[in-house]
């Protein structure tokens, strides 16, 4: 499966970017095909008023990497890791930025939406947050978000882990062993059971079979 890993710090060498490579690291060791992307390489420009800026055909001109990065490398991956620092509580600005711009190609104005909007249903994604407080309501608006970010893109929010941390590097000495549960979470991407029941959802009374089989997993 392709894997893609966005690391939405300013900071390389940060501690959600050790995160996101400790995660590209443990979805490689199961076998997947791992891309990793650093969002300040592509995401410069704001999003911005589309009836002001689309040029004849409809298409953005905010000129930086989104598009190239956003059509290229996130449409085609099957699944994808997501870093951020806690800013004020919620993402970074470069992914809130990411987000926010994806609007340009899902609208229906937007040249290729329909197949943009496509490519971008039916993945697996996972969250990584670096946090400086163990208080563990911090991350919980940011959560929050994703968890429906991901229900509007029709993708399976499999798994969260933080990480606290402040100096750079200083999250690998988080007691909670983030980095070994971003290697976990990469690993099983595309193996850990979501389900989202409703009032009307068949299911047996078992979660887990016996057999080793795991009812509910969307693969």
């Amino acid at each position: 499966m392709k894997v893609l890993v966005l690391s939405s710090s300013p900071r390389r060498d940060g501690n959600s970017s050790t995160m996101a490579h400790a995660a590209a690291d443990g979805a490689r060791q199961a076998g997947h095909q791992v891309d990793f992307a650093y969002l300040a390489d592509h995401v410069q420009g704001l999003f911005r008023d589309c009836r002001t800026c689309r040029d004849l055909s409809g298409a953005c001109t905010v000129g930086d990497d989104y598009e190239r990065l956003l059509l290229d490398r996130v449409v085609p991956a099957d699944g994808l890791v997501i870093a951020t620092p806690l800013y004020w509580y919620g993402m970074s600005g470069a992914l809130k930025t990411f987000f926010d711009r994806l609007f340009c190609y899902t609208s229906g104005s937007a040249p290729d939406g329909d197949a943009v909007a496509g490519g971008l249903t039916g993945k697996r994604v996972a969250l990584l947050i670096a946090c400086e407080e163990s208080y563990r309501g911090a991350t919980l608006g940011l959560t929050a978000q994703f968890q429906e970010l991901t229900r509007y893109l029709h993708q399976e929010l499999v798994g969260v882990a933080v990480g606290i941390g402040n100096s750079r590097g200083e999250v690998s000495q988080d007691p909670a062993r983030p980095l070994e549960q971003a290697a976990e979470l990469g690993r099983r991407l595309f193996d850990v059971r979501v389900t989202d029941y409703r009032i009307d959802t068949p299911r047996s009374n078992r979660v887990w079979e016996s057999n080793g089989a795991r009812p509910g997993v969307s693969r």
